[in-house]
């Protein structure tokens, strides 16, 4: 590259930085390396747009019938508030972006974008175990996902467990809500599980994870999106889980996510066209991508160990439910799964009186069965 090039790309990178990593009114040091900055609500990136400025929803959302508001839910904790942090009020954490995380964002534009989703380009670098529901007109999904800390075999691999929310119309752009966490290390520099949020409103050719581009509204004060959680689940040992729980509010029309204990913000209905009024699918379990065009990798989906081990060994997406257009939560209707390669990763779905409807899934990736 020449010197000419080089300073197009710092310049092209220091603006992106500018636009990306707001003003601040506290920055706390993570242990793992993060550096989580303390923005003011009205400063962050989404509202770069005044279309959704303008329309800033600070109004509670109606919480969908049938959640159980006197449950204990499970609280998130993350490393970068656990020794006792935290942001001031009137302020949201968000991760600052560093010039390394945009220059390693640039080299797998094509990669850790979700371009991989079935029917889509790139396609043939992700396998997924899920399960699904389609057909339908759905107004949100709650599901209950343990988290695990997968080996990531490459540099360029990543690995995660999470809900879809979809529009998917034929001869139109599938439109998606999505939430979850995730194990990315050209990302992240390490292989620790982070919540994670993305979305797009064209077939993922644009839209973004996080608070990486205007879009979603945060609300939490809290939670920093894509910064490490913790404790995670370990094998035939304790098990640590998240209730996720993604709905069409039906006073703003805008859809919330609640993760844990915590409500943490919302996604504008004007984001999108079809999506604006249901989803058509939804889908729950695990993906991983890779460019190991040889043998397949021995990235791990969830645990790492396939789902016929069950409940303290394989991943699992429990008490799944969908909100109808009442706003009420029911179990989910005619839960199907499918795995991309089954020898690698597989899925296996259930029901029980405790765990309702239920999938356990994932596997190790590259073994005898699956060279």
């Amino acid at each position: 590259m020449s010197r000419s090039d080089e300073l197009k790309t710092m310049k092209w990178i220091n603006a992106r930085l500018k636009k990306i990593n707001k003003p601040f009114v506290k920055s706390i040091k993570s242990s793992d390396g993060d550096i989580i900055d303390c923005v003011l609500f009205n400063l962050q990136p989404t509202f770069d747009l005044p279309e959704i400025k303008e329309k800033m929803n600070l109004d509670p959302p109606e919480m969908p019938k049938g959640h159980d508001s006197t449950t204990m839910e499970t609280e998130i904790k993350q490393l970068w508030s656990s020794k006792g942090e935290s942001c001031p009020n009137g302020t949201i954490p968000i991760r600052r972006t560093t010039a390394s995380d945009v220059l390693r964002s640039m080299s797998i534009s094509k990669s850790v974008k979700k371009v991989g989703r079935k029917g889509f380009s790139g396609a043939q670098d992700h396998e997924h175990a899920t399960g699904y529901v389609t057909d339908g007109k759905f107004y949100g999904t709650k599901a209950l996902m343990n988290v695990w800390k997968p080996y990531v075999a490459k540099y360029y691999d990543f690995s995660l467990s999470q809900i879809w929310v979809s529009s998917d119309v034929p001869t139109h752009d599938v439109q998606t809500v999505e939430a979850g966490w995730h194990a990315v290390p050209i990302l992240y520099q390490d292989n620790n599980p982070r919540i994670f949020i993305y979305w797009t409103p064209n077939s993922y050719r644009s839209g973004c994870y996080n608070l990486q581009c205007p879009g979603f509204v945060q609300t939490n004060t809290r939670i920093a999106l894509g910064a490490a959680i913790y404790p995670f689940s370990t094998y035939n040992d304790k098990q640590y889980d998240i209730a996720f729980l993604i709905w069409k509010d039906i006073k703003s029309g805008d859809w919330w996510l609640k993760a844990g204990s915590e409500m943490i913000g919302y996604w504008p209905q004007t984001l999108f066209t079809d999506l604006r009024d249901h989803a058509t699918s939804i889908e729950y379990g695990g993906e991983v991508y890779s460019r190991n065009l040889h043998n397949h990798t021995s990235t791990q989906m969830g645990s790492g160990h396939f789902p016929n081990e069950g409940f303290g060994k394989a991943a699992y997406a429990r008490n799944l439910e969908i909100v109808n257009e009442d706003n009420t939560l029911n179990p989910v209707p005619n839960l199907k799964a499918i795995a991309d390669k089954p020898n690698c990763y597989g899925v296996k779905s259930g029901y029980s009186k405790t765990w309702g409807n239920y999938i356990f899934f994932g596997g190790p990736g590259n073994n005898p069965n699956c060279p």
